[in-house]
């Protein structure tokens, strides 16, 4: 069984929404016409990383909201074709006395015009650069969606640093997971990385694939990754650091998958 993908390594800016989500339908456009079937954004996506306290803001919210259904209307026309787009997604309480934050760190699947599936990020990290406590909710759920007779897994980011996510999309019948993430370049850190996708490529018993933000954002770098795709029996590899590829990948499923 083989599933066509493209991962869109691209350098989504922090607050261009219209422009982020133009550089989605344009690439997936391309990705269709070449075969692919699965488009994979890095985290965030629509809105850039990262975003800080503009997520605190309605209007902020607002503005990816309509930039997703930009996305999801302009590409409703390209069959079979399902993109997972990162987003805020949610609102807040607020009053004189308490303030509230509902937001979350969302990855949406869109296809053919409609969200057919939504994930929201489990594993909020608090530390270094990260502050995404401040900003979001904590999701609860399970984000699996088949596409070409695959059923595909969503994680996103620190979800993958951690055993329980990747075992409960396993669990809810994934048969590969799919990592958006949007990880600042840090000084001898790419190795530590694969090593702890490997752990959860070795633990589920599932391929893994890994997609990635490029660019920069006041003090962050964020280099975009030679991180192999993974498999136990064939690791390959990904798009060079610091590049915008249209970087294709032919999974095969048979080969890849196991339990």
């Amino acid at each position: 069984m083989t599933l066509q993908i493209r991962v869109a390594q691209l350098n989504f800016v922090v607050g261009d929404m219209p422009g982020n989500a133009r550089k989605i339908i344009d690439f997936a456009t391309r990705a269709h016409a070449e075969g692919a079937r699965l488009v994979l954004t890095p985290e965030l996506s629509i809105c850039g990383y990262a975003a800080e306290d503009l997520l605190l803001r309605p209007a902020f919210i607002d503005a990816c909201d309509d930039a997703l259904k930009t996305v999801a209307r302009e590409l409703a026309g390209l069959k079979g074709l399902h993109v997972v787009v990162g987003h805020p997604e949610g609102g807040g309480l607020r009053t004189r006395s308490v303030a509230v934050t509902r937001r979350h760190n969302r990855a949406s699947v869109l296809c053919e015009g409609q969200v057919v599936c939504a994930y929201d990020k489990r594993e909020l990290p608090n530390y270094q650069v990260f502050d995404e406590r401040r900003y979001f909710t904590p999701g609860n759920g399970v984000g699996v969606f088949e596409v070409e007779g695959v059923r595909v897994g969503l994680l996103i980011c620190e979800d993958a640093w951690f055993d329980e996510p990747a075992r409960l999309a396993r669990d809810a019948g994934a048969q590969m997971l799919a990592v958006l993430n949007a990880s600042p370049f840090h000084a001898g850190k790419g190795p530590e990385r694969e090593q702890r996708m490997q752990e959860r490529v070795a633990d589920c018993g599932l391929p893994l694939i890994y997609a990635h933000l490029v660019g920069g954002q006041d003090e962050v770098i964020l280099k975009g990754a030679r991180l192999p795709s993974m498999s136990k029996a064939k690791p390959w590899r990904g798009p060079r650091a610091f590049a915008k590829p249209i970087w294709p990948c032919r999974p095969r499923l048979a080969r890849m998958a196991w339990r």
